[in-house]
C-alpha cells in the first residue's frame, strides 16, 4: 500500500509499463491551495490551466487528499520524507518483481526543487530514474551543466510568457513541453516536435526537442496563451 505515490493511476503512465517502466507520481495541491506555495514559478496561465482537475483530480476526495499531503509535507517534513522513502523502496520492489525499471515523478502537480539538500530523496535512490516538468529555467540550466543528480531529468514547461527561456534551453540541448490545442505541429519555433502523449517517460526523449502535449482539464478552456493554438499562429504569421 502506497501512502504518497500514485502508481499507474492516471491515463498516461500505464503506457510506460509497455516500455519497461513502473511509474510512481506524487500529487500535491498545486499553487497555494493548501495554504503553502508549491509552484513558485507559476504564472496566471498555468495556474488557471493546471492539470490538477484533470481525470480523477476533479473528485473532491482526491483534492482533499492532495491538500492533506501538502500540509503534511510542510508541517511534519521528516515524517513525510520517511513515508516517501518507504513508497519509493516499495516501488523498486514491485518493479523488480514485474521485471520493470522504477521511475518517479515527484512534481505531479507541484514544482518543488527536490534536488536541494545533501541528503535529497533523489540522491538516496540512485538506481531510480526521477523526472519532472518545471517552469524554472534556473533548475533546468543546472541540469544541463551537470549540477543536478544524474538520475534526475527536467523538462522545461512553456508558460506563454517564457519564450526566450524556451529557445535558450532548446539551443543548449534541453527539452521544452508545449501544450498545443488542435493538430500538433511538426515544428515549433523551428524546433522539432514529438508526441508527448505517447507516454510520460520524459527522460527517454531525444535532446533538443519540443514535447507536444494535448490540453487536459481546465487547460482546454485556456485563453491566456499558455495553450498554443498553431492554426492561430499560422494565421497571424500570414
Amino acid at each position: 500500500m502506497y501512502q504518497l505515490l500514485g502508481v499507474n493511476t492516471d491515463a498516461k503512465t500505464p503506457k510506460g509499463t509497455a516500455l519497461g517502466y513502473l511509474t510512481g507520481i506524487l500529487y500535491l495541491a498545486p499553487g497555494n491551495l493548501s495554504g503553502f506555495e508549491v509552484c513558485p514559478w507559476r504564472n496566471a496561465g498555468c495556474t488557471e490551466a493546471c492539470l490538477n482537475t484533470s481525470g480523477r483530480g476533479k473528485l473532491a476526495n482526491v483534492q482533499l487528499a492532495r491538500i492533506r499531503k501538502t500540509r503534511w509535507f510542510f508541517s511534519q517534513r521528516d515524517d513525510f520524507m520517511n513515508a516517501l522513502n518507504y513508497d519509493i523502496k516499495q516501488l523498486k520492489l514491485d518493479a523488480e518483481r514485474d521485471g520493470l525499471k522504477p521511475c518517479v515523478r515527484l512534481n505531479g502537480t507541484s514544482d518543488i526543487a527536490w534536488e536541494l539538500g545533501q541528503h535529497s530523496v533523489i540522491k538516496k535512490h540512485p538506481r531510480v530514474q526521477f523526472y519532472d516538468y518545471t517552469k524554472s529555467a534556473y533548475r533546468v540550466g543546472k541540469m544541463l551543466k551537470g549540477d543536478l543528480p544524474p538520475n534526475y531529468k527536467l523538462t522545461f514547461s512553456y508558460s506563454g510568457s517564457n519564450n526566450e527561456d524556451c529557445l535558450d534551453i532548446l539551443a543548449r540541448g534541453g527539452n521544452v513541453a508545449v501544450i498545443f490545442d488542435g493538430e500538433r505541429p511538426s515544428r515549433w519555433n523551428s524546433w522539432p516536435v514529438i508526441d508527448g502523449d505517447l507516454h510520460d517517460l520524459r527522460f527517454t526523449d531525444p535532446r533538443g526537442h519540443v514535447v507536444g502535449l494535448k490540453p487536459k482539464g481546465e487547460a482546454k478552456k485556456d485563453t491566456t496563451g499558455f495553450v498554443v493554438r498553431p492554426q492561430i499562429e499560422q494565421m497571424v504569421a500570414a
